[in-house]
């Protein structure tokens, strides 16, 4: 998109770690507005917290593309994996009270838990649960809830058991959220109050966020309510409301920026409520052990043609807490998290050395406007020179797309397009079973194949023929942009063995974790799963 709008090269600034609250709007006004342009961002919604005070907490543009109406303060977004660190505070308070301890097995509280390798189901903690160690595979599993499905909680967590591992156990960092799943439905087992009725009765009523939800229902029946979009069709859609109950603890929550302002000031001031820290939601000693590292991240280096202002972002160390993630900014410590559904991404950041909180909620799924916005801010209240985040983040978000796109050329250009199936269309149709996942069916009609996932309404398309035994679902739904390629390997009798997946572009959402599947031929008078 073309850059309508550009800040001065240079902005003035004001006192050092404690700019004018009129400077930090205005400075908030204008980097918001050239990222809402930049990135093609419908509505944008910021807060800021500094020593226990809000700064800001305002709305930019509006709630749906081609509408009038403003994103205001109160305007309710999805803050997805945000969600998490409250699913981690809900559980300190239960620490606090004596009820779990963070190394307590899970099994002791959840005796039907059970993971693929049983020394791990044995082993495998309530921390454990939290900080992405578990040998779980970058978002395994993840296709029984996202795209949103027909699994409850409760099952997905039965399904754990047959998802296997693809590294040791607490061997290696991968981010996952069936195990924070997991962890919500551990307050039902120890407290007898669902983690909706929990997050809401201790957290959400006692810090006054009575803009703030776990049920999709507020979204669909709200009327200042942000609309999700993205552009991965090609051109900028509004997305429908999806339910995402059965993922709830891992990032279902729904709220403002004006909610979340008092979200960050208990978290700043350690788990205390007011200033003279009663009443308290969690201990200190809690928020201290939420915010210590507990694994390590690793640290990629920057790529030599990257934006020198980057090298501002390359941390020192890199780690993840419980709910969170730490690491250092220009000699800082910041502690946050980010979140992504379809039509909403969002970012948490806190620097505790300065008291001082930035929350960034968006309604497209472009997190370098968030990221921009962040960063201006920081770099605001730490008083260095002003570094132009937006075309920076621009700048890289070209470079990898393109560098997706040509992965996706390249493929074209391997391709053998003078190759057929080994068998007819026909025989490639039937219902075909994964352990974990469940079904999906494959269906012949005039000639052509049709894929369905029978548990996810969003996950149907075509089989396009691309070479050999291998075909590419092209989803209905073009607003996913996770093309799969799916492959048939035969027997030596000529019969299907089995059929993997796998994206068709490395830009696909981790999510769509198509890889980790294995389906095998099963007979028509199966009982579907």
């Amino acid at each position: 998109m073309l850059n309508r709008y550009r800040l001065p090269a240079v902005l003035l600034l004001t006192s050092a770690l404690c700019p004018a609250q009129d400077s930090v709007e205005k400075v908030v006004d204008q980097v918001a507005e050239r990222a809402r342009q930049e990135f093609n961002v419908p509505g944008i919604a910021v807060a800021i917290v500094k020593d226990g005070n809000v700064v800001l907490a305002k709305g930019y543009g509006v709630r749906r593309q081609g509408e009038s109406a403003p994103v205001t303060a109160q305007s309710l977004f999805r803050i997805a994996s945000n969600t998490k660190a409250f699913t981690t505070a809900a559980l300190a308070m239960l620490v606090d009270e004596g009820k779990i301890r963070w190394d307590d097995p899970v099994t002791e509280h959840m005796p039907g838990f059970q993971l693929y390798d049983p020394y791990v189901t044995r082993e495998m903690t309530i921390r454990d649960l939290l900080t992405h160690r578990s040998g779980l595979g970058l978002g395994a599993g993840d296709l029984m809830f996202f795209p949103p499905g027909n699994l409850g909680r409760d099952e997905i967590i039965r399904r754990l058991r047959f998802i296997k591992p693809a590294t040791s156990f607490r061997s290696a960092y991968a981010y996952d959220n069936l195990l924070y799943i997991v962890a919500g439905q551990l307050i039902p087992a120890v407290t007898g109050k669902s983690w909706d009725d929990f997050v809401r009765d201790r957290i959400f009523i006692p810090l006054g966020m009575t803009n703030t939800f776990t049920d999709v229902a507020a979204l669909k029946n709200g009327t200042d309510v942000a609309t999700p979009h993205n552009d991965l069709s090609g051109k900028l859609e509004a997305l429908p409301q999806e339910d995402m109950d059965s993922s709830a603890p891992a990032g279902a929550i729904i709220t403002c920026v004006a909610d979340l302002a008092k979200w960050m000031n208990l978290q700043l001031n350690g788990g205390a409520v007011g200033p003279e820290g009663k009443p308290r939601l969690f201990s200190a000693a809690q928020s201290r052990e939420m915010w210590s590292a507990q694994t390590i991240l690793p640290i990629g280096e920057l790529p030599k043609d990257a934006p020198a202002s980057f090298a501002a972002t390359q941390p020192n160390f890199a780690a993840y807490g419980l709910g969170w993630v730490l690491r250092d900014y220009r000699g800082k410590k910041l502690v946050g998290h980010t979140g992504g559904l379809s039509g909403y991404v969002s970012q948490t950041t806190l620097i505790p050395e300065l008291k001082l909180g930035i929350v960034v909620l968006t309604n497209q799924e472009v997190g370098a406007a968030f990221s921009a916005i962040a960063n201006t801010v920081i770099d605001r209240y730490l008083g260095v020179p002003d570094a132009d985040w937006v075309a920076a983040y621009s700048a890289r978000s070209k470079k990898q797309k393109a560098e997706g796109e040509e992965a996706v050329k390249k493929a074209v250009g391997q391709r053998n397009p003078n190759t057929k199936p080994a068998l007819p269309l026909a025989s490639y149709a039937g219902r075909y079973r994964d352990a974990w996942y469940g079904d999906m069916r494959i269906e012949e009609h005039g000639g052509k194949l049709g894929i369905y996932l029978t548990h996810t309404p969003d996950l149907a398309g075509d089989l396009e023929h691309w070479q050999y035994d291998t075909f590419v679902a092209r989803w209905k739904n073009r607003t996913l942009d996770a093309d799969a390629y799916v492959t048939f390997t035969l027997k030596p009798d000529g019969s299907i063995d089995e059929l993997r997946m796998k994206a068709v572009s490395p830009l696909t959402d981790f999510s769509f974790d198509f890889q980790d599947l294995l389906f095998r031929p099963v007979a028509l008078a199966a009982a579907p799963k």
